[in-house]
């Protein structure tokens, strides 16, 4: 009997998308499942109460959950690393596969190895988020020697309202920053409903969309040694990043 491989994911406590995304993109591999362990994260913003609900012990105590699962690879599939700091997830890698064993990444890591990957230096940004939250993110970057050349943001806070965003704001909000023609562009959030509509997106704007939900399960699978090639139907990223 082949060995069934568990994918854990961590989720925002007040995030509906990312589950049932997740389990979407994995529903075709055979013996490959989707498990998830929350932790309470309501808003996002700069504040201290907003960047407190990141605090490492709050998500190691969720990867130990899934871990009991005995799942075998644990992602944080959020992007706070954006404002916050890419060593943030490093540190947070390395707590989760201290205190559980298990290896552990990220949507913004396994982003930014895709960015790396494939040499996209400029870049298109699509989020739902606060201004100053996007400028954060805009800023990290730059010092990371990527450049955004152009962003959209919805000037939202409240997390759950992220999943409320219509798939025609998400369409609109990609073809603005197309426009400038990127070498690619990340739709940014994990409760944003953008990975259903990006491999009719490339096709329209012929650039390839990197969704931070795919980000995480495309990684996860890499660790496992699951061909992401399997993948159908969610854009180039499983297609074309090997």
């Amino acid at each position: 009997m082949t060995k069934r491989i568990h994918l854990g994911m961590l989720t925002p406590s007040s995030n509906t998308v990312l589950e049932p995304l997740t389990s979407a993109m994995v529903a075709g591999l055979p013996g490959v499942s989707a498990h998830f362990s929350r932790f309470p994260v309501t808003e996002i913003s700069l504040g201290a109460r907003a960047t407190g609900q990141f605090e490492f012990d709050k998500i190691v105590d969720a990867a130990r959950l899934l871990a009991d699962a005995r799942v075998d690879v644990i992602a944080w599939s959020g992007t706070s690393a954006g404002w916050l700091g890419f060593d943030g997830d490093r540190e947070l890698c390395r707590r989760i596969t201290e205190a559980t064993g298990v290896p552990a990444t990220t949507s913004v890591l396994a982003l930014n190895e895709i960015l790396e990957r494939t040499g996209a230096r400029r870049f298109g940004l699509a989020t739902p988020y606060l201004e100053d939250v996007q400028c954060k993110i805009v800023d990290n970057y730059g010092r990371h020697d990527f450049e955004c050349v152009a962003e959209q943001h919805l000037g939202l806070q409240v997390n759950y309202s992220f999943a409320e965003v219509t798939d025609e704001q998400i369409r609109t909000a990609v073809r603005e920053v197309a426009r400038a023609k990127p070498q690619a562009i990340t739709t940014f959030c994990t409760n944003l409903r953008a990975a259903p509509l990006v491999e009719a997106l490339e096709a329209e704007t012929g650039i390839p969309i990197y969704d931070t939900v795919a980000t995480a399960v495309w990684k996860s699978l890499r660790m496992v040694g699951v061909d992401t090639r399997e993948v159908r139907g969610w854009g180039r990223l499983f297609q074309e990043v090997v």
